[in-house]
């Protein structure tokens, strides 16, 4: 659970140059049943931004970045929609959530903007439902104390400054300093596991572009597929003159069962093309957890059998899973909350309306005494964190470690499109029975964090 932020940046990274060229853990209750406690006429204005009937709360999101709109704004519709049904039961102990929020265009300059803007204009109390493609801001959130909570780690800050707390947790020493361990990221290899005693798999593909962040995140997987005993066969794609069929039949040849990506959405339609024109047989196509989307049915339109294959894996429960009262809440309050968003719906967006229900349940603890130095006590009570049922609890908290454990015990939820779900509509089907009991104890593998 631990590299998340690495996964997603190099990822990320890499899709920017081709732009360019449940346990323990929670406490409250859903939105729709928070109800004022007898308590809350004591309510004062305990703390920036908080008045004895209202929080203010930031969010930074790229609305309107070159990435499109919708590439990184899934978290903030997420924290809209989580807050809009609370306010609408009568708020948290007696406060309702007055969310601001800034549009940081995907740029470093306007991030620091927005982190201005919403500390010294706007006065939040704390930001929830971030989402920062470059968070070039984070030094100065964290310079004024401002909790943000349960942000998406696109980059490394969430493991390097210590009032910033990922979505993911982390037990760095988050000084301030450099990301991780004196500049190392560690990663379980739960994912192969998984993919080894369930698909059988024994040989695997890495295709990444020739660009030096596609190329680390290439090596980080290839690293713990080896780890895990896979054979490995890594195809580098020339942006300038990608040769995709080559790639591909070269996989062919050399007995590829399963395929892993280092690309961005354009380069993943034009791999499934390949696939499906030169008839590899693949068991799975495995995306990111940020490619865990409505928009797959899209993306891959012109190859069917390989938009069968892809799997998607990550700590967070299935968003379309609506057998999990927590999701069926998410679903419920997103559909109030922006209906015209649930045709773009995608993991992020879970996470982003979990990382508004994490701010609202430390605030909760406060009682009507709501601080930051309160919120953040229970952030770093070393309480694991399951999001009312949205969330694998396991390791997801801020108890600060001297150095990484050669291994830990790690849990994750897998799912796979299939195009016959959702009534034919296509959609996402949970492959796991339980994702908070589908563990193992896997070895830890370093990365550099840049």
């Amino acid at each position: 659970m631990r590299a998340k932020s690495l996964v997603a940046v190099l990822m990320l990274s890499s899709l920017a140059l081709v732009a360019c060229g449940s346990r323990v853990g929670s406490s409250g209750t859903s939105p729709s049943s928070s109800s004022a406690p007898a308590g809350a006429s004591n309510n004062t204005a305990s703390d920036v931004g908080v008045t004895p009937t209202e929080i203010k709360v930031g969010s930074i999101a790229g609305l309107s970045s070159g990435f499109g709109p919708d590439t990184f704004s899934a978290s903030l519709y997420g924290a809209r929609a989580y807050f809009k049904a609370l306010n609408a039961a009568g708020g948290v102990n007696g406060r309702t959530i007055n969310l601001v929020e800034c549009d940081d265009k995907g740029s470093g300059q306007q991030n620091v903007t927005c982190a201005h803007k919403l500390v010294d204009d706007d006065k939040v109390f704390a930001l929830a439902g971030v989402t920062a493609f470059q968070y070039s801001g984070a030094q100065y959130i964290n310079s004024k104390g401002v909790p943000d909570i349960g942000g998406q780690p696109v980059g490394t800050e969430y493991d390097q400054f210590p009032h910033l707390y990922s979505i993911y947790g982390s037990y760095y020493p988050r000084d301030g300093r450099r990301p991780g361990f004196n500049g190392t990221l560690y990663a379980g290899t739960e994912n192969y596991r998984w993919l080894k005693e369930n698909l059988k798999a024994t040989t695997a593909g890495v295709v990444y572009y020739n660009v030096a962040p596609s190329q680390r995140y290439a090596k980080s997987i290839a690293d713990g597929l080896r780890k895990e005993g896979f054979t490995v066969v890594e195809e580098q794609i020339n942006l300038g003159a990608p040769s995709w069929d080559s790639a591909v039949l070269d996989l062919k040849r050399r007995g590829v069962q399963v395929v892993f990506d280092a690309m961005d959405d354009g380069g993943n339609a034009q791999l499934c093309n390949a696939i499906e024109s030169q008839q590899m047989p693949v068991q799975a196509k495995v995306t990111t957890s940020q490619g865990w989307a409505n928009n797959i049915g899209q993306i891959y339109a012109s190859s069917p059998k390989c938009r069968n294959t892809i799997y998607a894996i990550s700590n967070s429960a299935n968003y379309q899973d609506t057998s999990i009262p927590a999701v069926a809440q998410f679903q419920k309050d997103l559909q109030a909350a922006a209906p015209d968003r649930v045709a773009k719906e995608n993991e992020w967006m879970l996470e982003g309306y979990a990382s508004a229900q994490w701010l609202t349940d430390a605030i909760r603890s406060c009682g009507a005494d709501v601080t930051r130095k309160c919120v953040e006590a229970y952030m770093t009570s070393g309480k694991d964190y399951d999001g009312h049922g949205l969330l694998i609890p396991t390791g997801r908290n801020f108890k600060a470690l001297n150095q990484a454990p050669a291994e830990e015990r790690n849990c994750l939820n897998v799912a796979r499109w299939q195009d016959s779900a959702n009534g034919g509509k296509g959609g996402w089907v949970s492959q796991v029975r339980d994702m908070n009991t589908t563990c193992y104890t896997v070895p830890n593998v370093p990365y550099p964090a840049g």
